[in-house]
């Protein structure tokens, strides 16, 4: 926990990511993790995962906009985003994941703006007969992305949510989001998080996030389960038996990159699957919490810096 706290502090020191984007051999444990810098990239391994029966959700990398034409930017690459994956004929096979702070949530009323930039991105994500999910950031952001999330649902009742289970709020945000039509994507959490708010070892995240997968499998909803872990993945199958769950009411989301093999053999044996594919050039925050997240990520990244230097 202590390496991953200085990780994610590491992701939003502006010095650090000159030096680790500046570095040649970065790019390529990068392309590990991140489907490529353009949407014809990402719509590439978009194909390439539909033809191993695993569906996607497109992260358009960026977040913590601080102007209104970054978050009109967010917007259109969604927007471009959506028009690709229609060419596809992917349907709901293929949605898109997004920040709201991508969308100006951080700007002066940006409650505001984040939902008016957001909901053409999620118009046409219904015309396209596909969806959007709320992606959740730190504990700050909480509240107003699950009011965007209750406005959106309102017209488009298919847009989804994530929960991150290191938080102490969770428990009771998944009881409220257990409900007939909603869809939570439930993750431990990946921001760096105060012990007033989040869970600090990693037992009682794990606990956390076990408690909050029986309240959602237990309801009426989509529940998505954010996880490789594999004991996580199979008390995830345990409970959809103990359910009476139809295999096609509930699915298992990893990242592009981890755990290829596991997400293949998956699908092939009728586990719902979507990877979570990120592309763009802003790829280094998402890059550091995906160091965080396991140790043996730190020690690909260093492994390969000394094989290529």
């Amino acid at each position: 926990m202590v390496l991953s706290k200085a990780l994610l502090a590491a992701s939003r020191r502006p010095g650090l990511q000159r030096v680790v984007t500046g570095t040649p051999a970065t790019r390529r444990v990068v392309d590990r993790f991140v489907a490529g810098e353009t949407l014809a990239d990402a719509l590439t391994a978009a194909r390439t995962l539909a033809a191993d029966g695993i569906s996607v959700t497109l992260d358009h990398l960026g977040e913590d906009v601080t102007s209104r034409a970054g978050a009109e930017h967010s917007r259109d690459a969604y927007l471009a985003a959506l028009e690709g994956l229609a060419g596809l004929g992917l349907g709901d096979r293929a949605e898109v994941s997004v920040k709201l702070s991508a969308f100006g949530q951080a700007l002066p009323d940006g409650h505001d703006t984040a939902l008016e930039l957001v909901r053409p991105v999620v118009e046409a994500a219904t015309a396209a007969g596909t969806t959007v999910t709320l992606d959740m950031e730190d504990h700050r952001t909480i509240d107003s992305t699950l009011a965007a999330l209750a406005e959106l649902r309102k017209e488009h009742p298919g847009t989804g949510a994530v929960l991150q289970a290191m938080l102490h709020r969770t428990e009771d945000d998944a009881k409220a989001l257990a409900v007939t039509g909603s869809r939570v994507r439930l993750v431990k959490g990946a921001y760096d998080e105060p012990a007033t708010v989040a869970y600090q070892k990693k037992k009682d995240v794990d606990a956390a996030y076990a408690r909050c997968l029986e309240i959602l499998m237990a309801g009426p909803g989509y529940p998505m389960v954010g996880s490789h872990d594999p004991a996580v993945i199979q008390r995830a199958h345990e409970l959809a038996a103990q359910q009476s769950r139809a295999a096609d009411s509930w699915e298992v989301q990893m990242l592009y990159g981890i755990r290829p093999d596991e997400q293949r053999r998956l699908a092939a044996g009728g586990t719902r699957v979507r990877a979570y594919v990120p592309y763009g050039v802003d790829w280094y925050a998402y890059f550091v919490r995906r160091l965080a997240e396991r140790p043996a990520n730190v020690g690909f990244f260093v492994r390969s810096l000394i094989t290529t230097s």
